[in-house]
């Protein structure tokens, strides 16, 4: 997953060293192309380093948030950095959050990114928590040493969009995407940015973790304090940890705010959800849980599209290869294009191909 010799070849660096803008700097101020903040106050990256996101100024009438992935951890052994593979990045100062280090929809020279000319609001993550952490824990780590953890998700991704809400006043669309992690939680953070912006079009789009099918995960939840601060909406509140799995943000968000429209990227067999998959205990491919996960919310969801691809590759939007996938005769790329501009796509699966969706192996 996670290369702890990644973390140690960039130990040196500070947050300082990437020339940070002044903190909250108004967008008025901002250089063209990335600019880096620290908003301070009571964001943190899991082992205590301070939080930094990145924006770069465009077109205010449309905005690209985008919730960056990066694992999670939830116990001692995983939690600890210096155990390799680590399952999260706990560095917001990593290359891994760079947006000037990634492709896709961040690579401002390739003229088929629909999103160049948009202001982006690129969300870093070193909480191991799907943005939605709202708890300091301290593990025993399996040397019988403990690491205590800073599970501030929620607070880093919310210190990023009030920045959003104070300098953007009336954008005309917002599309609130995630990668991986990020994904998880950005229903969630859709219809927090529909809430703020009522007269907006809202679009959330998530890449690589349509196959979690595991609900009521009771230690997991609580130690990252995921459902202690959830937004006040009713069909939020009654979501649990006891009992509660992650299409229940879609289902919950959607009764809200109907509006919104809620799309899915995922690979037929991706590795990396089959490694967290195996770790939360199940010992299931990912392409029938994605099926089914996706049954279910389209029949829950009049808004909900979603986009299926063979093979193994984790996300889509932070890489090159949103060029490359096609399913059905059409391009990722395109579609992602028709979904930000608003249309309704239609959804699009392997396995209508002639050569279906593959297997793990393929």
């Amino acid at each position: 997953m996670f290369k702890t010799a990644l973390f140690a070849a960039i130990a040196s660096i500070t947050v300082s060293g990437l020339a940070l803008a002044d903190t909250l700097a108004p967008i008025d101020e901002m250089s063209d192309g990335w600019n880096t903040i620290a908003p301070g106050g009571n964001t943190m990256c899991a082992m205590g380093t301070p939080y930094t996101f990145h924006v770069k100024p465009g077109a205010r009438e449309n905005v690209m948030v985008f919730l960056n992935g990066g694992g999670a951890c939830w116990s001692g052994q995983n939690c600890d950095a210096s155990v390799e593979p680590t399952t999260y990045v706990p560095m917001a100062e990593l290359p891994h959050n760079d947006p000037r280090t990634r492709g896709g929809a961040f690579a401002q020279d390739n003229p088929e990114n629909p999103f160049s000319a948009w202001t982006q609001v690129f969300v870093s993550y070193c909480t191991g928590d799907v943005h939605l952490g709202a708890n300091d824990k301290t593990y025993t780590k399996p040397d019988g040493s403990e690491v205590t953890i800073h599970h501030r998700g929620k607070a880093n991704t919310m210190s990023a969009l009030g920045w959003l809400f104070d300098n953007v006043q009336a954008p005309e669309k917002v599309f609130v995407s995630g990668g991986s992690a990020g994904a998880v939680s950005s229903p969630v953070y859709a219809g927090i940015v529909q809430e703020a912006y009522p007269e907006a079009e809202v679009i959330q789009f998530a890449g690589g973790a349509g196959g979690y099918r595991v609900s009521g995960n009771k230690d997991l939840n609580e130690a990252l304090g995921i459902y202690t601060d959830l937004p006040e909406w009713p069909a939020m509140r009654s979501l649990s940890a006891e009992t509660s799995s992650f299409d229940d943000f879609y289902v919950a968000t959607a009764s809200q705010f109907p509006q919104i429209k809620f799309r899915q990227f995922n690979t037929a067999y991706d590795a990396v959800q089959k490694q967290f998959l195996t770790l939360l205990g199940s010992d299931s491919e990912v392409y029938p849980l994605l099926q089914a996960n996706l049954d279910d919310l389209a029949s829950e969801i009049g808004n909900f599209r979603s986009f299926t691809a063979s093979g193994t590759f984790h996300t889509l939007l932070r890489f090159d290869e949103m060029y490359e996938f096609e399913a059905e005769g059409v391009r990722a790329v395109d579609w992602v294009r028709d979904v930000a501009s608003g249309q309704d796509v239609a959804s699009v699966t392997c396995a209508k191909d002639e050569a279906g969706c593959g297997g793990p192996a393929e």
